[in-house]
C-alpha cells in the first residue's frame, strides 16, 4: 500500500488563538521582543491587507498603520494549543506529529476510505478547523515534502505516484531550505524543483551541500522521511460514578478515600507524587463543584492527602446529591523511592502539611521561609523564597552568631573603638553590661551598595543591664556607632 500523508499548516495560528476569546476587526498583531526590539509575530487578515508583515518592526509598524492593535505573542501558549490540535487530529488517523510550530503531519495510509475518500477527509478537516476560528492549509501526497510543499504553496493534493509532476513547478523554497541555500539556488538559475531535479548533481552537492539533495530526495520519495507521533503525558485521574446521589460531607471523604487509593498507587507505580490535585463533584443536575489542593511537597500517601481536602469538601454546595467523583492530579514531580531513616522524617511530614493546611487558606506562594545565602554581608545573607518550593537542608555557616532580628542602621551616641557604657536607643536609656567583639566585616568592593559606602565595620554584641541583647557596629574610617540588629 502506498503512503499517503497529509501536512497541515495553520498560517495564523498564534493571532486567531488570541483572537479567540476577544475578536478584534481592526488590524491586529502580535508582538515579540527580538534582539532588543519589538517585532510583529504573527498579523490577521486585516493587518496583512493594510501592507504589514511578519517581522515587521513594532514602532514602523504604528507609523504606517496608526490603527494597529497589539498584544504580547505567547509562544508557550501556542505550543500548548498546538498539542491539543494535535490530540483532536488523531480522530483521523493514529501518526499525527508537529510539523514546526505552526503545523501537523498525518500519516493517513489506510484511513481515509473511512471518511469517504482523500478529498472528503480534507474537506472534513477544513469544515471543521475553519469552525472553530483557525485558517488551514492542506497538502496530501506520497511523501511528507511533497505534502509539506502542497499545503504552503500550492494546497491541493497530488495523486498516487504523481507528487514529481505535482509540484515540480514550486519554487525551490518548497523543499524546507533555508534562506542562503535558495539564494544560492537562485543565483545558479534553479528557481523551480523541476529546475533542480534536472540538474546534475555532483557539482550540486560540492557548490551547495549535502542537505538540498536530502531535501529533494524526501520530497520525491528517493529517501524514506518518517512521521513521528508524539505520545500524550500520562493523565492520573481516576472516577467513581454512583449509583444513588450523596450529599453528605462524610459521604463524600469516604468516596474521596477510595479515589485516592487508587490514585496513589498508579503514582508509586511511576514514582512520582502530586502537587495539585482537583477533586470534581458532578451533580445530579449536571453542574459540578471543584475542590483544589495544592501540596507543599510532592505526595502519594493517601492517609496523609485525605485530611487535607476536609475543609474544601465541607465548603462543597451538594445541591440535589453528587452522582459522580472525579480525582485528577493535575501537577505531578517525580518522587523516587526512599530510605527510610530514624531522624527528622516525622518532622519534616508535619511541616510540609502545616505549610499545605495554612497554604490552601491564604495561598502557597505566601508562606514563605529564610534561606541561607552566600555572603558575609548581614543584609545579604538571607533569602526570602516561598516554602512550598524550596527546602533548608543546609543551615547558616558561620563563626559567628547572627541576630534574629534585623532592621537597618540606627546610629547612636558614642566614642572611641568599644561600645559606648551608656547610650540612648530609641527612646531607652541603655547600660552595657558586656560586650563581646569586634567581628570585622569589610564590604563587598565588586558591588554598588549605598549603605556600605563608609568602609569596613566592627560588629560588637552586647548585652545591656536592661535585658537587651543587641548587635552594634563601629565604623572606624569614619568613626560612628550603630545598632542594627536585636537578638533574641
Amino acid at each position: 500500500m502506498r503512503r499517503r500523508i497529509v501536512s497541515l499548516w495553520f498560517p495564523r495560528l498564534a493571532s486567531e488563538r488570541a483572537l479567540r476569546g476577544r475578536p478584534v476587526e481592526a488590524p491586529f498583531a502580535l508582538t515579540l521582543r527580538d534582539n532588543n526590539t519589538e517585532r510583529l509575530y504573527c498579523l490577521n487578515p486585516v493587518a496583512e491587507a493594510a501592507g504589514l508583515h511578519r517581522g515587521m518592526g513594532y514602532a514602523d509598524a504604528r507609523a504606517f498603520c496608526p490603527e494597529l492593535q497589539s498584544r504580547p505573542a505567547d509562544p508557550r501558549g501556542d505550543r500548548r494549543f498546538l498539542r491539543i490540535l494535535r490530540r483532536w487530529a488523531t480522530r483521523y488517523c493514529p501518526w499525527v506529529g508537529p510539523e514546526g510550530a505552526d503545523g501537523l503531519v498525518l500519516d493517513i495510509t489506510g484511513s481515509a476510505h473511512l471518511f469517504g475518500g482523500e478529498p472528503e477527509m480534507l474537506g472534513d478537516m477544513r469544515a471543521r478547523l475553519t469552525r472553530s476560528g483557525l485558517t488551514v492549509r492542506a497538502g496530501l501526497a506520497d511523501t511528507r515534502g511533497a505534502a509539506w510543499a502542497l499545503a504552503r504553496f500550492g494546497e491541493g493534493i497530488a495523486a498516487p505516484g504523481d507528487a514529481a509532476a505535482r509540484i515540480g513547478a514550486l519554487p525551490v523554497a518548497a523543499l524546507r531550505l533555508g534562506d542562503n541555500a535558495c539564494t544560492t539556488l537562485g543565483r545558479l538559475g534553479l528557481r523551480s524543483i523541476a529546475d533542480l531535479a534536472a540538474a546534475p548533481r555532483a557539482p550540486l552537492a560540492r557548490r551547495v551541500g549535502p542537505e538540498v539533495l536530502l531535501r529533494l530526495d524526501q520530497a520525491l520519495g528517493a529517501r524514506p522521511e518518517q512521521v513521528s507521533p508524539r505520545s500524550d503525558p500520562p493523565r492520573h485521574a481516576v472516577r467513581m460514578t454512583l449509583p444513588e446521589p450523596i450529599g453528605h460531607s462524610a459521604d463524600v471523604m469516604a468516596g474521596t478515600e477510595r479515589l485516592l487509593a487508587r490514585l496513589c498507587a498508579r503514582l508509586e507505580d511511576r514514582e512520582a507524587g502530586a502537587r495539585e490535585l482537583l477533586l470534581t463533584l458532578r451533580r445530579v443536575d449536571q453542574a459540578s463543584q471543584q475542590v483544589e489542593l495544592r501540596l507543599a511537597r510532592p505526595l502519594r500517601d493517601a492517609h496523609r492527602i485525605l485530611p487535607l481536602f476536609e475543609r474544601g469538601v465541607a465548603e462543597v454546595d451538594a445541591g440535589y446529591g453528587i452522582d459522580q467523583l472525579r480525582l485528577e492530579a493535575t501537577r505531578v514531580e517525580p518522587l523516587p523511592a526512599r530510605q527510610a531513616t530514624h531522624a527528622g522524617a516525622a518532622r519534616s511530614d508535619g511541616l510540609d502539611d502545616l505549610i499545605t493546611r495554612i497554604g490552601t487558606r491564604i495561598g502557597l506562594e505566601n508562606v514563605i521561609r529564610f534561606l541561607p545565602a552566600d555572603s558575609h554581608i548581614p543584609e545579604r545573607s538571607f533569602l526570602i523564597a516561598p516554602a512550598a518550593w524550596t527546602s533548608a537542608e543546609t543551615g547558616w555557616v558561620g563563626r559567628h552568631p547572627r541576630p534574629l532580628r534585623l532592621f537597618p542602621p540606627e546610629p547612636i551616641a558614642g566614642t572611641g573603638p568599644r561600645p559606648p557604657d551608656r547610650f540612648r536607643w530609641r527612646g531607652m536609656a541603655l547600660t552595657a553590661a558586656a560586650a563581646t567583639g569586634p567581628e570585622r566585616i569589610a564590604p563587598e568592593w565588586w558591588l554598588e551598595d549605598e549603605n556600605w559606602r563608609r568602609g569596613l565595620r566592627d560588629y560588637w554584641q552586647v548585652e545591656t543591664r536592661q535585658g537587651r541583647r543587641l548587635w552594634l557596629f563601629h565604623t572606624p574610617q569614619d568613626p560612628g556607632w550603630f545598632v542594627q540588629g536585636e537578638f533574641a
